[in-house]
């Protein structure tokens, strides 16, 4: 009998369960020849295998994240755009359902084997990425974004766009911008009926630099919303834009994803308001003589 493992250490000044206060994400998946998903697996996560689905094609995952935190000095506010393969501990395979990517998506997998292996992260909150970096081995590093999501403090509507830029750290923790364009995606998710997926927990795989593979789930306290783009007809609804194509993530992007081929699917989650600020009225006063 294998003799269980520690448990990865926690450093200072960093304490697990991280509780999000609120976090909108939306997710966009991508079926693709296995192929280029194994060669970087083999080389950025080699304990894991890809997952095979709908004719043994691996699914790629590039999700956005906006979430908020609450802590005793105060508030943070942290974006991140995450590029994954979904993948397996390769030693557990005999204990993998056999799933088509439509299950899958809406959450099948309960022995939540199936998860992101992360290729990269890119994070706008200096803390943030060295919370990833040091407890989940994630590949993390700066950047930052403009956006434009669905908001009940805006207009109507489900069109997420997400622009990703360069940045790095300078003095202090500081987020320093570039102007430098990485990556403009788009998902169109207007007039589309949405599944309820009860995906969460959603394993995140990191590799540490021993050769370590980790795993941590994060738990999402209500479903997420999926929304099948596999007709035809849907196949213009999601727009990815590479402005780096030749470096770093977006190399990785463009030999996984070739140039033509459409996403399956996306799927959200938004966080219900806790309260909300209402319209005022006005009062009767009393006219002075």
């Amino acid at each position: 009998m294998t003799a269980p493992l520690p448990l990865p250490p926690v450093p200072q000044p960093f304490q697990l369960p991280f509780h999000y206060g609120a976090l909108h994400q939306i997710g966009i998946d991508w079926l693709v020849d296995p192929g280029p998903a194994h060669e970087l697996l083999a080389k950025h996560h080699p304990s894991l295998t890809a997952a095979a689905f709908d004719g043994g094609r691996a699914l790629i995952s590039l999700n956005y994240q906006l979430y908020f935190a609450q802590y005793p000095f105060g508030g943070g506010i942290t974006q991140e755009i995450e590029f994954n393969v979904i993948a397996f501990p390769t030693e557990e395979a005999t204990r993998l359902p056999q799933l088509t990517y439509a299950q899958y998506a809406q959450g099948w997998d309960q022995t939540k084997l199936l998860g992101i292996a992360r290729v990269h992260v890119v994070c706008d909150n200096p803390f943030a990425i060295r919370a990833g970096q040091e407890l989940y081995a994630e590949p993390k590093y700066p950047g930052w974004f403009e956006v434009d999501l669905p908001s009940l403090n805006g207009p109507t509507g489900e069109t997420w766009t997400v622009r990703c830029k360069a940045a790095t750290i300078g003095p202090d923790d500081t987020l320093v911008k570039d102007s430098s364009p990485l990556l403009d995606v788009t998902a169109e998710l207007d007039g589309l009926t949405a599944t309820a997926a009860n995906s969460a927990p959603v394993t995140g795989y990191g590799t540490d630099r021993e050769g370590r593979l980790l795993a941590g789930p994060m738990n999402v306290y209500q479903p997420y919303r999926w929304y099948d783009l596999a007709a035809s007809e849907h196949s213009g609804r999601t727009r990815l834009a590479l402005h780096t194509p030749d470096d770093g993530l977006g190399r990785h992007i463009r030999a996984l994803l070739g140039d033509e081929t459409p996403a399956i699917g996306a799927w959200t989650h938004q966080s219900p308001p806790v309260a909300a600020h209402n319209r005022p009225y006005y009062l009767p006063t009393r006219t002075r003589p």
